[in-house]
């Protein structure tokens, strides 16, 4: 939650004026180089874009040097026909610029919004092979930043930032050009002028920054407290906490207040300053100019009258280009954190034993003729199927999620085909830890686990976990239809199948209530429907998959009693003839278990059925006597 409220609203202060915060990149040459890769497919677009930044350019310098002829060589001299032929001309090249400036402003459209869609795309793409430890790491918040913040920073600075730099450098340089041309002194005043800018810059700019990233920090607190305030309302009104909820808001809102103020003064003097030494700079090349004009040598009304126009074009290039540059870094170091996301080491899979649903042409090749269509099975190199009976074992297993803190020690058990084993003990006693181990969501670092007398390690993960059915205590629902939420189990399910994976799980009477039953759209994880018909949804895509595995996360735990009942119907149905590993919340639902795994801190501490476990008198006992918690 806390990084989430760094990555809302406050996490857009990249930088687009001289006061607001930078973000720089670590490595400027290196992500520059990976994004001209991505650019590399759009050669002869940017080579288009080039040549229409300098014409464009070309045209806004040529066209104010027009000036000068336009005065000194027909209004001065009075000549009509001259002046509208010079206007004719002056209108063409700033036609001209400006169809080039919309040319190339198309054409970095397109090659943006192509670009960053194929970095999404890849980006998107790569998190699906990132292993599972990646995502306990690093906030859900710090990850959808990376397609909104950072990825929005690449894209406005493919759309503007670049061409805007390229297309200000040139004009800049053509405007300075053509001032030295026209008058070597002036020139000398104006540069002095900006030195002076630029440290009006520096100084102002430096402070409006730290002060900006204060607010933007400011802004990430206020953001984050309304977040937690509007999920937790319901907890406030219970306990009439509304006052101390306004009084939080206010403090925070007051140091809001208080850094926004800094910042917007600091942010708002730029404008002005540079607005001010720009008139001054005006002023004083407009006096000394005209002393020149009227002195002779060669300085005309209409020379001094196109250096003015320089002069007061020459600090708006500077200008952009400051701000350009900043829209650059902090685009850059996004880039370079989308980068490092996509560098990240894919989850290894050295599996190369195959785990195959079995057709009805695969039938003919199975070395047990009574083995059922539809069913699981080994697939050997030969092409040959041995059907998959689900005997997993644990032999002396060791797991740490690093090796500084190891979570589970020596850990053996086994399930024989068909069998219910259950885990009960404490909150981190390593229950789901172990459950997590059998799909290789983790590494373990000694000991072997087996999956029919094969090491999971063997075996594609893909195939693995697709013969592993697992039902969470959180459910997720997708965004779309009722039957598409079941068929997630197993995408090429037919209608028939989905029905009766809803019918397994005995959540069939309850769709078929619905406004369009199978067909009802769900969003919003479900929201429209109960806790209880959200698990039977759950339980019905596992179903769907038909696994030989089934792993039942604290199914029921937030679910009533009456609920609980017609839940374990359905999931009794569902581990009928399969091996099951149940996490137990209620020592109720494990009394049926052929083993049950009583876990403390890691370790096995009983193991035996539940008459077994009770006449022992130990752990078990006083958890299901209510002499300790189970949590």
């Amino acid at each position: 939650m806390a990084e989430q409220k760094k990555t809302g609203p406050a996490g857009h202060g990249h930088g687009h004026g001289h006061g607001r915060a930078v973000q720089k990149p670590k490595d400027l040459r290196r992500t520059l180089g990976k994004l001209m890769r991505y650019l590399s497919g759009y050669k002869l677009h940017l080579a288009a874009v080039v040549v229409l930044l300098v014409i464009s350019s070309a045209c806004t310098v040529g066209g104010s040097y027009l000036i000068k002829p336009l005065i000194n060589d027909y209004i001065l001299p009075g000549d009509f026909p001259g002046l509208a032929r010079e206007l004719c001309l002056m209108a063409a090249v700033y036609l001209t610029g400006a169809v080039c400036s919309f040319g190339y402003a198309r054409v970095m459209v397109h090659v943006s919004q192509n670009t960053v869609a194929q970095i999404r795309t890849d980006l998107f793409q790569k998190m699906q092979r990132l292993p599972l430890n990646y995502f306990d790491a690093h906030t859900h918040g710090e990850l959808m930043s990376r397609y909104t913040n950072d990825i929005e920073t690449i894209s406005e600075a493919l759309n503007n930032s670049f061409g805007s730099l390229l297309s200000c450098t040139l004009t800049f340089t053509g405007t300075l050009a053509m001032m030295v041309v026209l008058s070597p002194l002036l020139t000398l005043i104006t540069v002095g002028m900006l030195g002076v800018m630029l440290l009006v810059v520096k100084i102002i700019g430096g402070r409006s920054r730290r002060y900006f990233a204060a607010q933007q920090k400011a802004l990430g607190e206020v953001n984050g407290y309304i977040e937690e305030m509007i999920e937790g309302q319901k907890v406030i009104k219970v306990f009439n906490h509304e006052e101390a909820a306004r009084e939080g808001f206010a403090s925070r809102n007051e140091a809001y207040r208080q850094a926004g103020t800094r910042a917007q003064i600091y942010g708002g003097m730029m404008m002005p300053a540079m607005g001010n030494l720009s008139h001054i700079n005006y002023a004083i090349t407009c006096c000394v100019g005209a002393m020149l004009a009227i002195s002779g040598g060669g300085f005309r009304l209409g020379d001094l009258a196109a250096f003015l126009q320089y002069a007061r074009q020459v600090s708006q290039p500077v200008t952009q280009i400051s701000q350009q540059v900043n829209t650059i870094l902090s685009a850059v170091a996004g880039a370079e954190r989308v980068f490092e996301v996509m560098e990240t080491p894919p989850e290894p899979d050295c599996g190369s034993v195959q785990l195959v649903r079995v057709t009805e042409d695969q039938a003919g090749h199975l070395k047990e003729a009574d083995f059922d269509t539809g069913s699981w099975a080994w697939k050997h190199p030969d092409g040959t199927l041995t059907p998959l009976r689900g005997d997993v074992r644990f032999d002396h297993v060791v797991f740490g999620y690093d090796d500084r803190k190891i979570i589970l020690h020596d850990i053996s058990l086994f399930a024989k085909p068909g069998q219910k084993i259950a885990f009960v003990g404490s909150t981190g006693a390593g229950k789901t830890t172990i459950t997590s181990l059998i799909n290789r969501f983790y590494e373990i670092q000694s000991g072997t686990i087996t999956y029919d007398g094969i090491d999971v390690r063997e075996i594609e993960k893909d195939s693995l976990r697709r013969s592993l059915g697992v039902v969470l205590q959180e459910t997720h629902l997708f965004t779309g239809t009722v039957a598409d939420n079941i068929r997630y189990g197993r995408l090429d399910a037919t209608e028939e199948e989905v029905e009766a994976a809803a019918r397994l799980a005995g959540a069939d009477g309850f769709i078929r209530r619905l406004p369009k039953g199978y067909q009802t759209w769900l969003s919003g994880d479900g929201g429209n429907l109960s806790q209880g018909e959200r698990q039977l949804l759950n339980i019905a895509r596992a179903a769907c998959a038909n696994p030989p595995v089934l792993i039942l996360d604290e199914a029921t735990s937030s679910i009533d009693t009456r609920t609980e009942k017609l839940i374990e119907e359905g999931m009794d149905r569902l581990m009928a003839g399969r091996t099951v590993f149940v996490i137990a919340h209620r020592l109720s639902t494990v009394r049926n278990a052929k083993a049950i795994m009583v876990l403390e801190q890691g370790q096995i501490m009983e193991r035996g059925d539940h008459d077994d476990l009770i006449a022992q008198h130990g752990r078990y006992y006083q958890l299901y006597t209510g002499q300790a918690e189970l949590s």
